[in-house]
């Protein structure tokens, strides 16, 4: 099976510092859905994990989340893709959770529910807490520069063979791309 886990804010939409908290607020990255269209052609199995802190911080309801998520599945199939799934964490970083990323727990629901490890699985983010919930679990962590990329980028620290592009259609046009 070919599996591939996207960070959904800074990956496939555009990130905002005061979160995306409606369905207006969500836009995609130019590219990104085309990039999942053709994820999805070549048969990939295309899974979304995602932070959501504002759902504990009370800036939307689950209602506003699901509803965020249903325009990006229509965006997506729009374009010809499919998003088969998204994990989310609900909780604040001061709630001590396990499915907060950097923590593995959204990696290994993914696992659970594809009944695979996720060893050779490309999981793309565009933060330093992806690439390390990628690593936690084996799978291979990939950098794009948009979102919060590029601060991350700078920061360094980055886990070891973490490569790094420039979007989501740079990264998936890698991966495609016969060696």
């Amino acid at each position: 099976m070919k599996l591939i886990i996207l960070d959904r804010d800074g990956v496939i939409n555009h990130d905002s510092d005061q979160f995306i908290k409606s369905p207006d607020e969500w836009k995609p990255i130019p590219g990104s859905l085309e990039a999942i269209a053709r994820l999805t052609r070549e048969g990939w199995r295309v899974v979304v994990a995602t932070n959501q802190s504002g759902l504990a911080r009370g800036l939307f309801e689950m209602a506003t989340l699901n509803a965020i998520h249903a325009k990006m599945h229509k965006a997506v199939t729009q374009a010809g893709g499919r998003i088969e799934a998204v994990f989310y964490c609900p909780h604040s970083a001061d709630m001590d959770c396990a499915c907060r990323k950097p923590r593995s727990g959204l990696f290994d629901e993914i696992a659970a529910r594809y009944g695979c490890v996720l060893s050779d699985v490309p999981a793309i983010g565009d933060s330093l807490r992806d690439l390390e919930a990628a690593v936690a679990v084996g799978a291979i962590p990939v950098l794009v520069r948009t979102g919060k990329g590029k601060r991350t980028l700078a920061a360094g620290g980055m886990p070891g063979g973490t490569t790094v592009f420039d979007d989501l259609a740079g990264a998936v046009s890698a991966l495609l791309t016969p060696v």
